[in-house]
């Protein structure tokens, strides 16, 4: 599956509403959809599968045990890897930015003016000094205080540094500014006092569609956590087929993100550090009528011992398990089995046809079965690949693939995230 991506579409007018009386949604865009900023009309179906293959290979590299930050600032994001494509505003008047949104980080950041370094960007950059309710926060301030890697400015406001596995980096000003999103109720929502970091020293390998990062991760700066007493901790999204690429489907906050219908199942949430990365506890793996016991991963065996990503395509499991899965799945398969893409180890002929056993994930209390179209992809005109796969020394990740057709609520405060079955194109 290609990346999604996130467009919280700018209205003209501003109407700001008390966000806490209700929800409100806005459209989640698939990245190669032509609504994206993205979008390359001269790529084919399997060119932009096998680079969203590529680009989950690449973003596990920030999970691996050895690269897990013990604070937000030190995940691994790269503009290629990220997985969600953000349009916000900022400042008074409203200033729109387009950013990666991505749930493996936490602070919000954007280039800014004067930029003594900064990586090329389509857009204008950010300029603080054009914005009446921009205010930089002071060395004393808490959120200076409980961010890792700050230091003090001559004047005394709190400068940050951020760094990434892939050695992008953003250095700047922390400040607090109105965000304002847009949503499909026709009025803008905007928070005040908003934490972000202005970036005037930037580089990397970002994309010159991006002006930075939104982070959407569970960390004290990321975007939920401080819209959380306005959407009470609540957010969900709804991931579309790769074939619904065109098509657009929602992302809720509040009281909309509330995941309540037949056929729901939940679990819980597991708190562990860093707090960036939704934690959940997985039991099992039935592939047919065989139930394969999780015998754990670097994160241990225990509560708590897979993440679960938007922005990572693939599923990716420790190998001796993954080993187990895959017999099963083989042995209740008698097509031709084939060389697939770098890095995918089970694919098959995709003109011969077969039956593709039921898949059931088990987490604590939730029994997740998924569809056909969440365990094989294909990936040319040739070949058909299993959607699950291993690497070496990893946490456990739940990537997007097993998320397509599913809607999913977060509840940060309940430390729960629920499975609803659901036709994402009609959500």
């Amino acid at each position: 599956m290609a990346a999604i991506v996130l467009a919280i579409l700018a209205l003209s007018t501003l109407c700001s509403i008390e966000a806490q009386e209700g929800g409100f949604s806005v459209e989640l865009i698939h990245r190669d959809s032509s609504k994206s900023p993205f979008y390359n009309p001269l790529e084919t179906t399997s060119d932009r599968v096998t680079n969203a293959l590529r680009r989950s290979f690449n973003r596990v590299h920030r999970f691996k045990r050895n690269s897990v930050p013990t604070t937000a600032a030190e995940s691994d994001l790269t503009a290629d890897s990220g997985e969600y494509l953000m349009k916000i505003s900022l400042g008074t008047p409203r200033f729109d930015i387009v950013a990666i949104a991505d749930t493996g980080s936490d602070l919000i950041w954007t280039q800014c003016k004067p930029c003594s370094q900064c990586f090329k960007q389509d857009a204008p950059f950010f300029d603080p000094s054009k914005s009446s309710t921009y205010r930089k926060i002071s060395c004393s301030a808490s959120q200076c205080i409980d961010l890792e890697r700050t230091s003090c400015s001559t004047d005394h406001s709190c400068q940050y540094a951020v760094s990434y596995g892939d050695s992008s980096f953003s250095d700047g000003d922390l400040a607090a500014d109105t965000l304002t999103l847009a949503s499909t109720t026709g009025r803008p929502v905007a928070f005040p006092k908003t934490v972000i970091g202005c970036g005037t020293f930037n580089g990397g390998t970002f994309d010159e569609k991006t002006s930075g990062i939104i982070g959407l991760g569970g960390g004290q700066v990321s975007l939920i956590s401080q819209l959380r007493t306005s959407v009470a901790g609540k957010f969900s999204y709804c991931l579309l087929p790769i074939s619904q690429a065109g098509n657009s489907s929602k992302i809720n906050f509040g009281s909309n993100a509330i995941v309540s219908a037949p056929g729901v199942v939940s679990t819980p949430l597991v708190k562990k550090s860093p707090d960036t990365f939704y934690f959940l506890t997985l039991e099992a793996i039935t592939v047919g009528t065989k139930r394969i016991k999780f015998t754990g991963s670097s994160l241990g065996s225990e509560e708590g011992n897979i993440i679960i990503d938007s922005g990572t395509t693939l599923t990716l499991l420790p190998s001796e398990f993954y080993s187990e899965v895959e017999s099963a799945m083989t042995s209740q398969i008698s097509a031709k089995r084939i060389e697939g893409p770098e890095g995918v180890s089970l694919c098959y002929n995709a003109k011969d046809k077969f039956k593709i056993p039921d898949v059931t994930v088990h987490f604590t209390n939730a029994d997740v079965k998924l569809k056909p179209l969440n365990t094989f992809i294909r990936v040319s005109d040739t070949a058909i690949c299993f959607t699950f796969n291993s690497l070496d020394d990893i946490v456990a990740i739940y990537g997007n693939l097993s998320q397509m057709d599913f809607l999913i609520g977060y509840d940060t405060q309940k430390q729960t995230v629920s499975f609803q079955p659901t036709d994402c194109s009609k959500n």
